[in-house]
């Protein structure tokens, strides 16, 4: 899944944390640094490490401009539960080959704690990416684009069954804003905190079905697992 539809292009560099996984330097899926070495994406954008890398400080996808950090990956680490059916534990963990350089472009997103607040409903939430931005498109986005949504409580209703305890919607109970194609593993932002992450849905921007996005909050005791007990030089 997943088009920034209905949103407009960012400030350049104002989304400090936007990671962009390329394949023979094309633009596939979204991530979001969380760690100076370490980002976080969907699990269903999972390609071997050896074949991907992943471009920090990137606001245009077809221009040089000189600030983007560029890694080669280290290792892959998907949820040890992803369905790749459900899209239940839609997560993977990816480490760089080396840390980013922190800067005014360059800083990691904050995750949730055990004592944030649970999000209350429609709750408004920001969601970024390079994805198709009108629906039936087939060309990504040039420019990392950004639209505000709300969560959406009760969300099997809309899709009945497919729900778990693992994910959230939002989008606009309108419709006219998403996530889309190419949007795939990149951040939903909700009071400063990383929330979501860019999952699957039915269609784009539909007001019908909302977009699904991997819950984060209930994998941080996971990643901080992951993390601290990663052995440092490899």
């Amino acid at each position: 899944m997943s088009l920034i539809i209905g949103g407009q292009e960012v400030e350049r560099y104002s989304i400090k944390y936007q990671a962009s996984i390329q394949y023979n330097r094309n633009h596939y899926c979204g991530a979001t640094l969380i760690r100076p070495q370490w980002v976080v994406s969907a699990a269903h954008c999972w390609r071997p490490a050896q074949l991907i890398q992943v471009v920090l400080s990137e606001h245009s996808l077809v221009e040089e401009e000189g600030f983007e950090q560029v890694f080669n990956i280290s290792k892959i680490l998907v949820h040890y539960s992803y369905n790749y059916k459900t899209f239940n534990n839609d997560i993977m963990l990816i480490k760089l080959s080396e840390p980013a350089k922190l800067n005014a472009y360059v800083q990691p997103a904050p995750l949730p704690e055990d004592d944030t607040p649970a999000l209350p409903g429609y709750t408004t939430c920001t969601v970024s990416g390079w994805g198709v931005t009108r629906i039936y498109s087939y060309f990504l986005s040039p420019v990392l684009r950004a639209v505000d949504v709300q969560t959406i409580p009760y969300c099997h209703q809309y899709y009945y069954w497919r729900i778990t305890d693992n994910m959230m919607c939002a989008g606009s109970r309108f419709g006219g804003k998403d996530s889309c194609q190419g949007d795939s593993g990149g951040p939903l932002i909700c009071n400063g905190n990383l929330e979501g992450i860019v999952s699957w849905g039915i269609s784009c921007a539909n007001p019908y079905f909302p977009g699904v996005y991997t819950q984060v909050r209930m994998y941080v005791r996971w990643i901080d697992w992951i993390i601290n007990s990663d052995n440092p030089n490899n």
